[in-house]
């Protein structure tokens, strides 16, 4: 079986000839919806959601209607998991009735006790450590732009995040030369890094991380997120000063020759990225957006499907 997997927790846990499978089944979906009208019939998928959302939420709800299921939506107002009862039981009475989790956590490890006990498939909608739907979905917006992904040179400038991480794990998988933009002290964790090295030596993929902006070289596409993540009570005004040789704007297009630039949304115009760049031909931004319904879709199909 191509697929193979019971959960989709992590971009790290896939074989780049998952992730490839996965990619090209979202475009086969995308490309004949009606063939997948009934694909979810009878299944009804619980969305536990700790974090607000719009983007995740929305594709989420819409792409299981659109392929006969039944979503559920969960959301903050039974707080947060593990506190007004245990994550384990959670898991184990929603298996009771549900066919699937989709969760958006605060932590991985909440993702890692639902899988473990719910006996359903579990899909990480977004954690602390990955957001592997958001990534999937801009690696098939990266496909459709540039065809070959290991043509391709990416680089993430900013915090390194979920975002980043996931970024940098199915970069180093499927075998696309990545950089990490990010000034010191707000790079990856170490270990994760020291992961994702390994991924990409089998890859033949190149995996780096930059402090000065004299060091980027030409790229490809460039990426960036917010400075804050949801539930960070940093302050911006602190970190500002820090981060704004890292914001995504013209000046950095031109230098890297990027012809494409990409932003998982919410975007802090004036800060990771400037509103004339984000409103620009080069952003993928609602492509990336549009593209989270259908790699869902995938990820939905190959888990009942089981291959």
């Amino acid at each position: 079986m191509l697929f193979a997997h019971t959960h989709f927790l992590a971009d790290s846990q896939l074989t780049r000839q998952q992730l490839i499978y996965l990619i090209t089944l979202a475009k086969e979906m995308k490309a004949n919806p009606q063939d997948y009208q009934q694909s979810l019939a009878g299944k009804s998928v619980v969305m536990l959601f700790e974090k607000p959302s719009l983007r995740t939420h929305i594709s989420f709800d819409i792409g299981i209607q659109k392929m006969g299921g039944h979503a559920i939506y969960v959301g903050q107002q039974n707080g947060r998991l593990g506190v007004r009862e245990r994550v384990t039981d959670v898991a184990k009475n929603l298996s009771c009735w549900s066919d699937a989790i989709v969760a958006r956590v605060f932590k991985q490890n909440t993702l890692e006790e639902l899988a473990m006990f719910a006996g359903i498939p579990v899909i990480n909608a977004l954690s602390d450590l990955y957001h592997p739907c958001q990534i999937l979905a801009d690696f098939l917006t990266l496909s459709e732009n540039f065809g070959d992904l290991s043509s391709i040179k990416l680089t993430y400038a900013g915090v390194a995040n979920n975002i980043s991480n996931s970024l940098m794990f199915m970069a180093s998988v499927v075998g696309i030369d990545f950089t990490l933009f990010c000034p010191k002290g707000y790079g990856p964790d170490s270990l994760l890094f020291d992961q994702a090295l390994d991924l990409a030596k089998q890859s033949n993929a190149s995996l780096t991380i930059i402090n000065d902006t004299k060091l980027i070289g030409e790229q490809n596409v460039l990426y960036t997120d917010t400075w804050i993540s949801m539930g960070d009570n940093s302050s911006i005004n602190d970190l500002e000063p820090k981060l704004y040789p890292y914001q995504l704007n013209h000046d950095l297009v031109k230098k890297t020759g990027a012809t494409a630039i990409m932003h998982c949304q919410p975007a802090h115009l004036g800060q990771e990225i400037t509103r004339e760049l984000f409103d620009s031909n080069y952003c993928l931004a609602r492509q990336q957006a549009i593209n989270r319904m259908w790699v869902q879709n995938a990820v939905l199909f190959a888990l009942f499907n089981n291959k």
